[in-house]
């Protein structure tokens, strides 16, 4: 559970119905069903003309990365590829086969069954580039609707407030239904500008980083394989691998080569 997501929106959130009691108004004003009707409505309906559904349906999945991130553990991916490249090394290239049939990874099943098949390290890095372009751009695709209501909704806001105001204008004579009507303006601006700074963009970045992280992986992947392709000591390509992780993440021990599966 990523925490920090949490503790942003209730922050983020709460600094601004904390301020609107502090001005001495209540929260309850800031409630319009209309207003968000209005603003959710017309963005959802702005991102999906914008967007192809398949798109659309792996961005709403992906929002769930905001609260639980996919598991990403570089240290134990370069300590199994050092592996394989024991294994391989020792036993021939065949003996990964048990360890593609293990993985879960469908990207790495591939990765691993090609490498397997023999084939040479050229063709094999086209491949697994082209499924990583593939698979990267799929996942920003997704994200980018994130963005899209980032941008659209303030707009939507703006048109709620202009809705706002018509229906003021319309009831000048009943004096009784003019504050609804403004409410309603300016509380529809105050959803349109928040949902976008507060949750829209946001979740866009926020999945953004979490893309990153899981093509970096890729990246880790592909260089090893490449490298147990050609035939190199598990050391340097341990080494070479490590060249992709930040300070943090630095493995606190050496790869322990004599153990076996």
């Amino acid at each position: 559970m990523d925490k920090q997501s949490i503790l942003g929106l209730i922050i983020g959130i709460g600094a601004i119905l904390l301020g609107q009691v502090l001005e001495g108004g209540h929260v309850s004003s800031l409630a319009q069903p209309s207003a968000m009707v209005i603003v959710l409505g017309g963005t959802l309906g702005a991102v999906l003309l914008q967007t192809p559904f398949i798109h659309f349906k792996r961005g709403l999945a992906m929002m769930a990365w905001i609260f639980r991130p996919p598991k990403i553990d570089y240290q134990a991916q370069i300590e199994n590829i050092v592996q394989w490249s024991f294994y391989s090394r020792r036993e021939g290239l065949l003996a990964l086969e048990n360890f593609a049939n293990q993985t879960n990874d469908p990207f790495e099943k591939k990765a691993l069954q090609l490498l397997v098949d023999g084939i040479d390290a050229e063709r094999l890095r086209d491949i697994l580039d082209a499924s990583f372009r593939t698979q990267d751009n799929e996942y920003r695709q997704a994200a980018k609707i994130w963005e899209a209501a980032g941008g659209y909704s303030p707009t939507i806001g703006i048109l709620g407030a202009v809705i706002g105001l018509i229906h003021v204008m319309d009831n000048l004579t009943e004096p009784d239904k003019l504050g609804p009507g403004i409410a309603v303006a300016f509380v529809a601006t105050i959803y349109g500008v928040g949902l976008a700074n507060l949750v829209f963009l946001p979740v866009a970045n926020k999945l953004k980083m979490h893309i990153g992280r899981l093509m970096r992986a890729r990246e880790v992947l592909i260089e090893g394989l490449l490298g147990i392709a050609v035939g190199e000591s598990p050391r340097v390509i341990e080494g070479r691998l490590k060249s992709y992780l930040n300070q943090d993440e630095e493995p606190k021990a050496k790869v322990n080569l004599s153990r076996r599966r």
